[in-house]
């Protein structure tokens, strides 16, 4: 369970993202980081009794860096203002389609995951499936309990149409999409209570069909 020393953590962080105060308080941020270590084994151990890939899987291995990458980027804060975390096979860098969780102060922590970054092949499989079997992805993201949870498609979309498909394409805004991820926010009172854990598993459970949707059409050995 989580505690409000972890989100007041962040919250003061995200106040004061600076490497002197960082280091400053140094012991905080360690206590936060274990809270959300233990937090993390937690969930790996519940996605682990549907999600039979992860059973090997360390949860350190899941948990991403507190520190930015500023190199590329007009941002120079060095830290991000939140902890997060990647469940897929072998940890964050599975390669695959994985749940994706992050724990933000301010009611900003959500669980999510889906078609982000593909790469030329991935979306041209992804198209040529609608295209071919737009049922299957339909019959996903259109049922009642995942519309309920997951109730928006986000993700860039093309303005006109795509590259060899028909304007009149029955499936035509489907098609425009060049991205196509879902998440889910928890309000900061929902991350301190009891059942949270199990809710973000239960979260992670309703969007588990459209990740394996996609693992199933990018990686031949999934």
């Amino acid at each position: 369970m989580l505690t409000q020393h972890t989100l007041q953590f962040l919250k003061n962080l995200e106040e004061n993202n600076n490497r002197e105060w960082f280091q400053a308080h140094r012991q905080d941020y360690d206590i936060a980081k274990a809270a959300f270590e233990k937090f993390c084994q937690q969930i790996l151990t519940g996605l682990s009794a549907f999600q039979h890939d992860l059973h090997n899987t360390k949860v350190k291995d899941c948990i991403f860096r507190i520190n930015r990458d500023i190199r590329f980027s007009k941002d120079k804060t060095p830290y991000k203002k939140y902890f997060s975390a990647a469940f897929g096979p072998g940890g964050r860098q599975s390669g695959r389609i994985d749940f994706y969780f992050q724990l933000q102060a301010n009611d900003e922590t959500f669980i999510g995951g889906g078609m982000w970054e593909p790469t030329a092949s991935q979306l041209a499989a992804f198209r040529q499936e609608i295209d071919y079997n737009p049922d299957h992805l339909k019959g996903i993201i259109e049922n009642t309990a995942f519309r309920h949870y997951y109730d928006k498609i986000w993700g860039e979309r093309v303005k006109l149409m795509p590259k060899g498909y028909a304007s009149n394409h029955p499936d035509i805004e489907l098609l425009k999409y060049k991205q196509m991820f879902f998440y889910h926010k928890f309000s900061d009172e929902e991350v301190l209570a009891e059942d949270f854990p199990q809710k973000l598993i239960d979260g992670c459970l309703i969007l588990k069909p459209y990740l394996d949707y996609l693992n199933n059409l990018f990686f031949e050995n999934f």
